[in-house]
Formats: C-alpha cells, sequence, structure tokens
C-alpha cells in the first residue's frame, strides 16, 4: 500500500515542494512542484496535497515564514485527510523540523534537495522536531510574548527617561526609588508642562517619601534654566509611556478573557513561591493548561533546557550544561527561582541556602529553577496544589499571600470568592 510524504523547503515567497512514496524499496522517485506563499496557492498547495494522498507533512522552521504555511495545511489538509477511509494514526500529522538538523553539505545551495533530503530524514528519524502548539494556545502566546515585549519597551524607556534628566542635570532619581512612581510622575508632569520653580516641584512629592524638601529642592535646581527641548523630549517620553501602559492594560483584560476558561490552574501555579498571576499565565501560554505533550516532568525539564547536559566521549564527559531550550520559560523559571529563595520560611529558600556553599549561586538559582519546572509539570499535569511544608510559615503569612493573590485575579477580571476559614 503507498505512503505518501511531502517535504516543504519553506522561503518567504516560495515554497519547493517535494513528495515520494515511501514505501517502495530503493530510490524515491520525487515529484517536485513548486508554489508561491499567497494565499490562493496555499489553497493550491493544500488542494494538491489531497489530490497526491500526502499522509504526512514535513517543514523546516525558516523564521516566522512557516507560520502561514502550517496554519492553511492544518485548518484543510489536516482535517481532510482525517475522513480517508482506512486513514491510519499518523495520517494528517504535521511536523516542524529545526533548521540545523537539516544542514546540507557545503557548497552550492538549491532548494528541492533542500527538501528532498529533509523528507529522507524524516523517515530516516534524523531530524529534530520542534513542538507546535494547538492554534488556541498559539493564539494565548502570541498575546503573552507581546506584553513581555511592551514591558521590555517601558523598561527601556525608563532608562532612556533617566539618562535624559541626568543629561538635564535633574538629580530626581538619586531620591526617589521608582523614577515612574506616582511622586516622580507628578514632579516630571510638571516640568514638561514648563514649571520652573524647585520648591513647587517639590511640594508635588508626597508626604511619605523619604526625601526632604530642602533635597528635592537641590535636586531638581536646575529647572529654573531648564532648555525648552529637553521639556519637549520628556513630554514625549511621558505620553509614549502613558501609551505603552495602556495598551499593557488591555493586554491584560485579553489574556484572562482567553484563559477564562483555565482559571483553576492560574490559581494553583499562582500559589507557589516565586509565581505569580502574570508568571502563571505565561506559563500556561508556553507549556499549555495540562502540558498534556510532556510525558514526565523530565520532559518538560529536557524541553525548558533547566536540566544538567550531558556530553560523552568514550565513557568520559566532557560538559554538563545545560541544553538550549524555550528561551521564554528559561527566562521565567530563572527569575521565579531568584524570587522563591527570598521567600522566607520557604522549602525553596532552605533548599537554596543547603546547596549555596558546593554549587555557588548560580548554579545553586539554577537547581531552584529546574525543580520549579518539575513541580509546574505536576501542578498542571496532575491537578495538584502547592503545599508549603517550609518550617517558617505562619497562618498570617499565608492570609496575606491569599489576599494579595486574589486582588491580582479580580484585577485582571476574574471572579474569585475568597476561602472560608475553618472555626
Amino acid at each position: 500500500m503507498p505512503y505518501r510524504i511531502a517535504a516543504i523547503d519553506v522561503h518567504k515567497k516560495m515554497l519547493a515542494v517535494v513528495t515520494a512514496d515511501i514505501a517502495v524499496e530503493g530510490e524515491y522517485d520525487f515529484d517536485r512542484r513548486q508554489f508561491s506563499t499567497s494565499p490562493d496557492q496555499l489553497r493550491a498547495l493544500t488542494e494538491w496535497l489531497v489530490e497526491q494522498k500526502i499522509q504526512e507533512v514535513v517543514m523546516e522552521s525558516t523564521a516566522q515564514y512557516w507560520r502561514p504555511v502550517w496554519q492553511t495545511l492544518e485548518r484543510h489538509w489536516k482535517a481532510e485527510c482525517r475522513k480517508w477511509e482506512g486513514a491510519g494514526p499518523m495520517c494528517g500529522t504535521l511536523h516542524l523540523a529545526q533548521a540545523q538538523s537539516n544542514r546540507g553539505p557545503r557548497g552550492r545551495k538549491k532548494d528541492f534537495v533542500d527538501a528532498e533530503r529533509l523528507l529522507r530524514r524524516l523517515v530516516a528519524q534524523e531530524l529534530i522536531m520542534s513542538f507546535v502548539p494547538d492554534a488556541e494556545q498559539r493564539l494565548w502566546r502570541t498575546v503573552v510574548r507581546r506584553k513581555y515585549q511592551l514591558t521590555c519597551a517601558r523598561v527601556r524607556l525608563q532608562n532612556q527617561l533617566e539618562s535624559l534628566l541626568e543629561e538635564a542635570q535633574l538629580k530626581l532619581s538619586i531620591l526617589v526609588s521608582d523614577l515612574l512612581g506616582a511622586s516622580a510622575r507628578r514632579m516630571l508632569k510638571a516640568l514638561a508642562a514648563g514649571e520652573t520653580s524647585p520648591s513647587t516641584l517639590a511640594a508635588l512629592a508626597d508626604q511619605r517619601l523619604r526625601a526632604t524638601q530642602q533635597q528635592l529642592c537641590d535636586a531638581l535646581g536646575a529647572s529654573k534654566e531648564l532648555n525648552q527641548v529637553y521639556r519637549l523630549l520628556l513630554k514625549m517620553a511621558l505620553e509614549e509611556l502613558q501609551l505603552i501602559e495602556q495598551q499593557m492594560d488591555q493586554l491584560d483584560r485579553e489574556i484572562a478573557n482567553l484563559l477564562s476558561h483555565y482559571q483553576d490552574a492560574v490559581e494553583r501555579l499562582a500559589e507557589v513561591p516565586g509565581l505569580g498571576v502574570d508568571s502563571a499565565q505565561q506559563i500556561l501560554a508556553e507549556v499549555g493548561a495540562t502540558a498534556a505533550t510532556f510525558p514526565s516532568e523530565k520532559h518538560l525539564a529536557s524541553w525548558v533546557g533547566v536540566c544538567p547536559g550531558q556530553e560523552e566521549s568514550a565513557g568520559v564527559s566532557t560538559s554538563n550544561r545545560s541544553p538550549k531550550g524555550n528561551r521564554f520559560m528559561r527566562r521565567l523559571l530563572n527569575q521565579a527561582a531568584n524570587a522563591a529563595v527570598k521567600v522566607k520560611g520557604s522549602i525553596f529558600e532552605i533548599v537554596f541556602r543547603r546547596m549555596l556553599p558546593r554549587l555557588g549561586f548560580k548554579q545553586a538559582i539554577w537547581a531552584i529553577a529546574h525543580r520549579l519546572c518539575r513541580l509546574i509539570w505536576k501542578i498542571l499535569h496532575q491537578g495538584v496544589r502547592y503545599d508549603e511544608r517550609g518550617p517558617a510559615v505562619n497562618q498570617k503569612s499565608r492570609a496575606a499571600r491569599m489576599s494579595k493573590m486574589i486582588r491580582e485575579l479580580r484585577s485582571l477580571g476574574y471572579h474569585v470568592d475568597p476561602p472560608v476559614n475553618p472555626a
């Protein structure tokens, strides 16, 4: 019985497609076809694959150009394959191979030759496949990663704003802990509006600010002769900051709406020390609501890249460096581990202090990140809740953390009822 596979070499403007029947013995008889990447041509590719009775498709993960091809095949070709009589378990399967695993020998490069090599290596199981979630989870990833980009833009704008104030000889950043806090913003808005009196600007500070009025007047003394160019640049920076924060608020509401059916998973992850509501949403977007793709916590740790590496030659270990993995999860787990070890009395603080003299700071933090990764898999895959077993955790600290988490969930639009304490 014939079993046909298609391999696609993806480019921005064109697709090099080859098909072959892998059930025959000897050399494959390749059928070549070229398509463009317009929507009409992608639909024509789908129809041609259905006519050819293609049961599996493999393509390279080339930049972002594979995404429209994947979405079109997933929507039309995959659904059609499921309807065929006698379809096998692999019928309608899409594979996304990492381009590094399909590298050819040095020399002249040809698109159809690359596609043929891609097909041969798929049959020989020599390709490294990428994890592509379903359409719903891909939408979560798009929104969550866009919010992270806006967060980076906000931090970059804050650094640019501090540099602008230093150039204008306004030493406000040495007296306030947060340059974008309420007190600092009122003073910066007044500066941008044309205020020249240091005492008037200092009076806008909150009473709880540690700096005195005299210190603020001294730090803002350059406002008397401040050039209008600096006022204009300051006004533009504040307007840009306001726009970024408005977009972040919109994305927060959109993420909460998309994950409304998985509120319980968000709450269970947010209970873990070092994590919060925002971190829980990012984790769900990266690994899924139940982490069903990963059979065990070891598979998840290997995919993220928080497990020790293994490079051996002749029985001698040459490197234990962690492998490359999902960079978004690696960043998130690193930040969560640094926060978890600072929670007083938590089990993570105890384990971290026990490993610190032997491993050093970086490796001890990475070990905590590994434990967090395995814990995340158990919480999502098995549906359990986190139970803190640290010695210094009391009822008061638990109640404070619970109230903080409930406030964050409600601010994002979730409906949360406070737990009832037993008598």
